[in-house]
């Protein structure tokens, strides 16, 4: 297992921009890989500070690209198929916000670090038909901003971010860290597999 995740964390980063792509569109889709992407950027600009604008640029329409999955399998479901995911208290919860100021609870989600709830904002915004080209905008901008904010924070501490990944203490954690995203990826399609099917 270790050698696995180290060598899977070494791919990500030989990938260049096209990582923080690929993940991307895997975290804002259907999978779950919190902090994932955040992780690799900040390693990513701390090796290589010249690029940094490059890679903030190619996780945010990784983003943006996984929310055009998540937001069109969303928006077919519509309510109906967003009720048989969530609890009633939290569905009218999401449904008020959605109805009173949708871009707010967006902007949120997209800007605040894991455990907010990013995947059931963006799909009850889809759910609950918000204007898909406004949706994509307000992601790619506020996604934008959090991956520009880890960008500078790589600027700022990139000898002391290097030094840590190369603990074994921090491959320790990407260990612990792939096998809660492989319990959570499979728990998460799963779901959107059982909604899919009681349609």
């Amino acid at each position: 297992m270790h050698g696995l995740v180290h060598h899977l964390f070494r791919l990500f980063i030989h990938l260049g921009a096209f990582g923080p792509l690929i993940l991307g569109i895997l975290d804002s889709s259907f999978l779950f890989l919190p902090v994932g992407n955040d992780l690799l950027l900040l390693v990513l600009v701390a090796r290589h500070h010249e690029n940094v604008l490059i890679y903030v640029l190619a996780a945010s329409l990784g983003s943006t690209a996984g929310v055009v999955l998540l937001d069109l399998v969303s928006r077919k479901g519509g309510e109906e198929g967003l009720q048989k995911m969530m609890k009633p208290k939290r569905f009218d919860y999401f449904k008020k916000k959605m109805r009173q100021r949708a871009a707010v609870p967006l902007a949120i989600a997209c800007l605040a670090p894991p455990p907010f709830p990013f995947t059931p904002v963006i799909a009850a915004a889809g759910a609950f038909q918000y204007p898909r080209v406004r949706l994509l905008l307000v992601v790619f901008a506020f996604r934008t901003a959090r991956f520009l904010l880890i960008g500078v924070a790589a600027l700022l501490f990139g000898s002391r971010i290097l030094v840590i990944v190369r603990s074994s203490e921090f491959t320790w954690f990407m260990i612990g860290f792939v096998v809660v995203c492989l319990v959570g990826s499979t728990i998460s399609v799963i779901r959107w597999v059982q909604r899919s099917r009681a349609k």
